[in-house]
Order: structure tokens, then sequence, then C-alpha cells
């Protein structure tokens, strides 16, 4: 294969975007306590996306990049903050996977798309740099890069618009372009010239915060060995550092480099299994003194800071995600903004190079909140935008995470939302998250708040097997599909009903992906405890989600990992097992879904209906696996809601 095919992004025509620069100024925003309401929202307030979505400051604080929502559709922004128009960029049917500045000048977005080759649909990723006007688009990647080519790997700190990117060259394993080379790119002009040729068996490439290429991480093709390789400096070899033979060894590799030679940092177990942040010695791979830890909870990486040879913070995942700052100028900046809110929990989630800016959220897991902008000099708010145009500011259902023990003794925490001023006796839904390797913390979730919004108390169980809770309970997962991680979620319905919180007579499991697999396997294995299930995007064959992935590198570890999430696959299978179900089901996927593929849904569907079960199927023609679209939350709420009123009404 010499190239593919692709869709140029294409700047699109301006649109004003309400509430940005001349933004009304709000010098003690504040989350207002949802007032008594004649009758409940409508459904569409909650189908309504967010309006803005992981919003970036330029460098020198002028403008924002952003995820918006315009008449339900989401979009790729680039907004200025002197009072000029926003310009959108269109992306077709393209994914916008992720975007990044490089300068005050030029960002670079990452975007992916699935293309025919060969008989089969092979998802392509490319890299296009845009300039800050949005009036200039380039293709960073090669013309004849091949399936994998967006691998952003360094941004120059200098203010050149300047970038390292890896890319593969073939889809043929047997060719040396197979395995990733580095560019050194002008994203300004697209010119590049080649930093690291592909080494066989490397796959992923990291530099330091001065652009060498320091460390690489690779495997055999079929992943079931891996190797990290590291060097000094630009002036010397690579040499392997460390292997991995089994799915339980963990490389011995830095999560960042530090400016003193041979010195990093490395997140690793500590004794109990939770990961934390410790020093470590590059030259004898010896891990050195804890510098951070959450007792009870993995951390989650690093904020770094604008030389790339350091850190300002820490990700954090307790009940509730947020960062920790260790840095004492953004300790003193958090504390600064926080003072001014009361009542909302402000995060501040972009800076500009100075720090003199900084985007803030205000919400909680019960406000959908907004955006704000923080200006140092003044020690102003500045209200950017609502997030939901409905709710505003207001707090709607309490959300709390409470703790119970499984049959088996072991502790599992879970997520609870209430309706407001409703404490006993509910219709419950347990409602499992996907992965499974993830997890729910008290953050505003759109179903769970219109659940509690029609009466229904929601329960989401971090069942066994979820992140963030160690190594030890992650691994307690392993060959639990369909069988201990589904007790987990029972048992959140024995838990509440001994605490009266939940009626175990109206009870039903609604879930996504994995969370769908799980509601397939309650209709079939569990019919007597729930009332009715409903799975969106929910996969019913693990056997065919293994032979999905045959075509992938590292499939074989792949293949491996499926084997050990249950002792035979076929048996916990919901769709070999259509003639169990025994409660109503609502099935519901998108053609477009790119994780999950809907034949999952369809097929389970055809099955269920041959056995003369009670199904309802829906398939949403433009629906995609992350609800991207308001008329795809909203058909499939309107659904929900119907279901539920039918069979297990509040």
């Amino acid at each position: 294969m010499s190239r593919w095919g692709w869709s140029l992004l294409v700047a699109g025509g301006l649109v004003a975007i309400a509430a940005t620069a001349g933004a009304q100024t709000a010098d003690k925003p504040a989350e207002k306590a949802a007032e008594k309401k004649a009758g409940p929202l409508e459904t569409s307030v909650f189908a309504e996306i967010p309006s803005f979505e992981d919003p970036d400051l330029s460098p020198n604080g002028n403008t924002i990049a952003a995820k918006v929502a315009v008449n339900g559709t989401q979009y790729f922004a680039i907004i200025p903050l002197d009072g000029g128009k926003p310009r959108l960029v269109g992306l077709g049917d393209s994914d916008l996977n992720w975007w990044k500045w490089v300068n005050d000048d030029w960002l670079v977005l990452g975007i992916g798309e699935l293309q025919p080759f060969e008989g089969d649909d092979f998802y392509v990723r490319r890299a296009v740099s845009v300039n800050a006007t949005g009036t200039k688009t380039i293709l960073l990647s090669s013309r004849e890069a091949a399936q994998n080519a967006d691998d952003l790997i360094w941004t120059a700190t200098d203010g050149t618009p300047r970038i390292l990117m890896a890319s593969q060259m073939s889809v043929y394993s047997n060719n040396a372009g197979f395995w990733p080379q580095v560019d050194e790119i002008d994203v300004s002009t697209g010119k590049r010239k080649l930093a690291l040729r592909g080494r066989e068996g490397i796959w992923d490439w990291y530099a330091d915060g001065s652009g060498t290429i320091r460390m690489g991480i690779g495997s055999s093709l079929d992943g079931r060995t891996r190797r990290a390789v590291y060097r000094e400096s630009g002036k010397d070899s690579f040499r392997t550092i460390d292997r991995a033979r089994t799915h339980k060894d963990t490389l011995t590799v830095p999560s960042l480099f530090l400016k003193e030679p041979g010195k990093g940092l490395m997140i690793s177990d500590d004794g109990e299994g939770y990961s934390a942040l410790y020093e470590l010695d590059l030259a004898t791979l010896t891990r050195g003194k804890q510098l951070f830890a959450t007792k009870g909870y993995d951390i989650g990486g690093l904020v770094r800071d604008q030389t790339g040879f350091n850190y300002v913070g820490v990700y954090v995942n307790e009940n509730k995600r947020g960062i920790r700052w260790t840095d004492p100028a953004m300790e003193a900046m958090q504390k600064t903004i926080a003072d001014k809110i009361k009542g909302g929990e402000p995060r501040i989630v972009s800076l500009n190079r100075d720090r003199s800016v900084a985007i803030v959220h205000v919400g909680g897991a019960n406000a959908p909140g907004a955006y704000f902008l923080y200006r140092a000099a003044d020690d102003s708010m500045q209200l950017l935008r609502m997030n939901n145009s409905t709710i505003g500011m207001k707090r709607m259902h309490p959300v709390r995470t409470i703790r119970y023990k499984a049959r088996d003794g072991l502790e599992i925490a879970a997520v609870l939302t209430l309706p407001f001023g409703k404490k006993s006796n509910l219709p419950l839904i347990v409602m499992p998250h996907g992965g499974p390797f993830a997890r729910d913390t008290e953050e505003w979730d759109w179903w769970t708040q219109f659940l509690a919004e029609r009466g229904y108390a929601v329960i989401q169980p971090n069942y066994r097997g979820s992140s963030g809770y160690g190594t030890p309970f992650t691994e307690k997962g392993l060959g639990q599909w369909g069988l201990a991680m589904q007790d987990d979620l029972n048992d959140a319905v024995a838990e509440l009903a001994k605490l009266g919180i939940a009626d175990p007579k109206r009870v039903c499991m609604v879930g996504a992906s994995y969370g769908g697999y799980a509601a397939m396997r309650a209709a079939q294995r569990d019919g007597k405890l729930y009332r009715c299930a409903v799975a969106y995007a929910g996969v019913s064959d693990l056997n065919r989600m293994s032979s999905h992935d045959r075509n992938f590198l590292g499939a074989g570890a792949r293949k491996d990992w499926l084997k050990m999430q249950a002792p035979d696959l076929k048996s916990v299978s919901p769709l070999n097992l259509a003639s169990d179900f025994s409660i109503p089901i609502l099935l519901v996927h998108g053609k477009k879904d790119r994780v999950v593929p809907p034949v999952h849904s369809r097929v389970m569907a055809q099955k269920l209906k041959a056995a003369g079960k009670d199904v309802t199927w829906i398939e949403q023609p433009e629906a995609d696996h992350h609800f991207s679209r308001s008329e795809d939350r909203l058909e499939f709420l309107k659904a929900l809601e119907a279901f539920l009123a039918k069979h297990n009404p509040a």
C-alpha cells in the first residue's frame, strides 16, 4: 500500500457562539439549589450535549480551542477572546480524537475514520495543523503514511511551530515501515525531516522536555511479550532496560524525564498495590523515595509544567476526580479561585503560558455547571458558557459514594444518586459502568440525573475488576465476567434494600458497552431479581469480540486477556442463551459505533425474537458509541423512559 485516501479538514464559516469575549462578569459565581418545580424537567433538557468540552487556552491566553455544541451537534471551535467571532472547523465523518496548542499561532488535531482496505475496515489516524484564526489547515501526516500516523510525542517550548510525531509507513508487518518512525515537523508549513527511523518491535516513542527521543516501548507482533529501550542522550544508542513476559509483568519505565541526567519519575504500585509516584534512577532502574500517594486509591498521572521536565500537580482518582496541586503558586491560585465560589467545586482545566489566565469549571456531581475565565491581573471571573442552557448553575439530585460488602466479603464502592428530597422505598436502577477496566466517580452524569428526575434511585457499583482501587482489586475481576462481577451488582440491590432506600421488587438494570453486556446477562441469568433490563451498545458475544480483534496488532495478547475474563466465553455470552431470558429488555445501538460493532445488539435482538422473548430493538442510524449528538440522546432517553414506565414505573 502506498497511500490512504483522506478527507482534509475544511475551515467552516463564521458562527456566533454566545458568551465568549465580553461575557458576563461573575465575581462570586455560585451554584443555586434546585428550585421546587411544578413538574419534572423535559427529557430534552438532559439530552442536551455539553456546550463546551475540554476547552484549552492558547499559550498567550488569547484564544480557546474546544469542542462546542451548535444546534445539538458537536464541532471543533477556535474562539478568540478579544471580541472576534469564533470559527468552526468541519470534521465531516471523521472523529476528533485530541487537540493541542503548539504555539500562539498554531495547534494540532488528531483525527480518525474508518477506511476500507483489502476487504476490511481499518481505523486510520491522521494529524492536521490549524492556525489560530481557523483559516488554514495542513495535513501533517505523510501522504505515504499507513494506519497510525498521529502520535504526537513532543511540542517545542520555545514558541517555534515544531513538533515530533511518530507515524506508521506500512500496514504490512514484514515491511520496515510497519514500525513507526519519528519526524520533526514544522506545523506552519507541513515540512518534515526524519528524526528517528523505526525500530523493529518498538511501537511507542517518548521524548524529554528538550525534544530528545529517550525511550521506546514495544512488543512482539502478538503482543505477548513487551520491552522498553532507553538512551541517556541523543548521541547514545538505545539499550533494552526491561522486559515483560507475561500479562502480570510491568515494565519499569519513567513517567517523566527530569533535567538531571539519569533521573526520572515513575508511577508504580506501593506495597498494597495502589499506584503512587516515586523517584527513579534510570541508570540502575532503582525506585527511590515515594513523592505522592492517595491512600486507598490509584493516582491518575502527572500535570506537567511548561518545560516538560517537571510537574506541578497530580491527577487523583478518589471519590471525585481532581488535581492535587504540588506547585505552591498553583495551590495558591486554586485557593484564590475557590474562595470566590459559594457551594461550587471549581476545577482549573487549562492555563496559559505565564499562568495569568485560566479556564475554570464550576459545577459538581449534581450540577452541570459552567466554564469561567479567570484573570490573575484583576482577580476576575468571567462567564464563558453554561454547560446546560436550562439547568444552568442549579444543583439537581444529590450524589454520594457508599460502600457495601459483596457476598464474599469484598468491599465495593458505589456512586448513589437519589431523587431530590426522597430517601426511601424507591424504584431502583442498577447502572454498571463500561470498560470494565474503568470506574464511576461523583461527577455530573446526564443519564443518572435524568433517571433521578423521573423518581428513580440509581446505584453505580464499581464492581471487582474496576480501575482506581489498586491492582489486587482489579485482578479480582479476572475470570469473573458475568459471574462474581455480576454478583457484585446484585449485592448492591440487597444493600440498598437493607438500608430502606430501594424497593427490591422494583429494580431494573441499565448499562452501556460492558454495562450493556451486564444488563443482557442480568436479563438472562438473574430475572428473579430484576423487572427489566436496558442495554445500550452492549456486547452480546465474547467470542465475536475476540474474532473482531484478530487483525489488530497485539491480537494474541488481547485474545489471552479475553480468555482470562471467564473460564468459558461461550457460557457467559448472552447471545448463546436467548432461551434463558426471562424479563423484558430494550436494546439500543448506534450504527456508527466504532467501539462495539452494532451486530452485537442486532443479532441478539434476532435471537430473542426467534425465542419468543419480550425485546424492543432500536438501531440509531447516525449514533456512535459516545452519544455525540443530542438527537440520539433524546431518542434514547424517550425510549428508556417509555420502557421503564411500562416495566418498572416510578
